[in-house]
């Protein structure tokens, strides 16, 4: 079991400190990301998450309609948790309160919970991620995007709030992260092949995502002062220890199968992600808290994955 959790991690974290220590040696310029960024986000993942999805059984897609739901249940209560507390006992801006709570609501699934995943369940563990992704790109990230550029007044002042909203809100669900995922499901369901020219060209680039999106999640730690205050603190054990046993709370509640909370528990484990960042730079806020958030649970997580693997799948 040691050596599995070995595998399962190592690799994991290896990478990432390649890109932490690329960006602290200046050997990547830690500070203009968006070239790796839009080719993870753009590209390699898109065409992962597409590909694992529009392959998978009609009858497995369905299977995931939970995982979905306890998925988004979880992440929903972490982050109105968080946003509410923070807004209540610090007084933080809507803006910064909701970065926050992304970060801490949306595990790196991209980063760390790909191969994680792979590695626990094979190639069968991409389709869960891209539903978790999914769910997290179709409710946290517009929510985010949406309260800070109606917070920050980034949108133009033409047309009513609620055209504003729906703006911000269309222009999150045309990102290639959250239509890819959305496209597999729909030809899975409808029983469409890719066939396989199609799906080994998508598989070419999709494999670079794991690896990138590491090396990446590391790339922008080192760019990041790190502080270990209260709130990263309390924000690490949201994210580490709270949100997956809220998972466990919750698929105790739902029916589901045994493989699927194990799934949903596991997904839940993984730290907390990016996003978080890219949103405070992109918007002029404060990155060094979401980084201090991203760098503590990222590090804590090795106890928490290894512990979650160990007791979720002991074979």
């Amino acid at each position: 079991m040691s050596n599995a959790i070995l595998l399962a991690l190592a690799p994991v974290f290896f990478v990432m400190l390649l890109g932490f220590g690329a960006g602290r040696l200046r050997i990547v310029d830690n500070h203009h990301v968006d070239g790796l960024n839009s080719l993870v986000m753009g590209f390699a993942l898109p065409a992962s998450l597409f590909a694992a999805t529009a392959s998978a059984p009609r009858s497995e897609m369905l299977e995931q309609a939970p995982l979905f739901a306890v998925f988004s249940v979880v992440m929903l209560i972490v982050y109105f948790a968080w946003y509410f507390g923070m807004r209540a006992t610090t007084g933080a801006s809507r803006a910064e309160a909701s970065v926050q709570a992304l970060t801490i609501a949306f595990p790196n699934l991209a980063g760390v919970g790909l191969p994680i995943m792979s590695s626990v369940l094979g190639p069968a563990g991409t389709v869960p991620v891209a539903v978790a992704l999914a769910a997290g790109s179709i409710l946290v990230s517009p929510l985010t995007l949406i309260i800070v550029e109606m917070s920050t007044k980034k949108e133009t002042t033409v047309g009513t709030p609620a055209v504003q909203m729906l703006r911000a809100l269309g222009r999150t669900l045309t990102k290639p992260v959250v239509i890819a995922p959305a496209l597999g499901i729909v030809l899975s369901l409808s029983r469409l092949e890719l066939g396989p020219v199609a799906d080994a060209c998508l598989l070419l680039i999709g494999h670079a995502a794991p690896g990138v999106a590491l090396f990446l999640t590391g790339l922008v730690l080192s760019a990041q002062p790190f502080q270990l205050d209260w709130k990263a603190v309390a924000a690490t054990a949201m994210a580490d220890v709270i949100r997956p046993l809220l998972a466990v709370a919750v698929v105790a509640v739902v029916p589901v199968s045994a493989d699927v909370g194990k799934v949903a528990i596991l997904l839940a484990a993984v730290p907390s992600g990016f996003f978080g960042i890219l949103f405070a730079v992109n918007y002029r806020l404060d990155p060094g808290t979401a980084g201090s958030m991203v760098t503590a649970s990222t590090v804590f997580s090795i106890v928490t994955m290894a512990i979650a693997i160990t007791v979720l799948f002991p074979h």
